[in-house]
């Protein structure tokens, strides 16, 4: 049973973490290549999309990955999964304090209605979005040295 449980949470964070690195390495560069109007609309609905996901996914993560460490506790890599566990809660912090903020503006804006350092305002999210990316492959990293 905790086989099974490994290879799930391997599962879920590890198409979760390629989602993050997508956006931030293939879908942020397509958007910002697009006409101003059409990148800030992309933007935008990208962000009321996966705005409306992420969070249940990364919540999911966590607990699966709590539910493994608790699982698991006498067994071998136990620490790598309670570490890659602090990275997700991190990750988490990370979001709810300085991502979701910024989300939440960005994806209410309209080409009449942004503000006009609309770009500036993305940019900054794109580079906070890199460090969370990071924080999310070493957890994941961690998560899949644990079970080797």
């Amino acid at each position: 049973m905790l086989n099974a449980l490994e290879v799930v949470t391997i599962v879920v964070a590890g198409v979760m973490v390629g989602v993050e690195f997508s956006v931030a390495f293939v879908m942020n560069r397509i958007l910002n290549a697009l006409p101003e109007d059409s990148a800030q609309l992309g933007h935008a609905h990208g962000g009321r999309m996966l705005g409306a996901v992420m969070p249940f996914w990364y919540v999911g993560s966590l607990v699966l990955v709590g539910v493994w460490a608790a699982a698991g506790w006498h067994h071998h890599g136990t620490g790598l999964v309670v570490t890659a566990g602090a990275l997700l809660i991190l990750s988490v912090v990370m979001s709810l304090l300085l991502l979701v903020p910024i989300n939440n503006r960005n994806k209410t804006w309209t080409p009449e209605t942004r503000p006009a350092d609309w770009k500036q305002q993305l940019n900054r999210w794109e580079r906070l979005h890199y460090v969370r990316v990071a924080v999310l492959i070493a957890a994941f990293t961690l998560l899949v040295t644990a079970l080797a």
